[in-house]
């Protein structure tokens, strides 16, 4: 009988349905978000503190490295094209 009921079901009645249910699937997405974040051990203040310099300098250190080959390679093109133009 159900199957009969949501076969007949309108155009309107099936649109309402999918919101209801898009709910009830975000609901319980974040539900299990919830549950799996408490189960996460989370970092000291001090190892978080370390991390994040860790991270902040090995940035810096990655920008300084690309900001000199991009300056290279810059002056490489120059070079070429100041030797070979006409």
């Amino acid at each position: 009988m159900t199957e009969k009921k949501a076969k007949n079901a309108n155009f309107f009645t099936k649109v309402g349905n999918w919101f209801v249910n898009l709910g009830k699937g975000v609901a319980h997405a974040f539900k299990s978000m919830w549950r799996e974040l408490r189960k996460v051990t989370w970092p000291s203040r001090e190892k978080l503190i370390n991390y994040s310099a860790i991270v902040v300098i090995f940035m810096v250190a990655m920008m300084v490295i690309i900001g000199l080959l991009d300056t290279g390679a810059s002056a490489l093109v120059n070079l070429i094209m100041t030797k070979f133009s006409a």
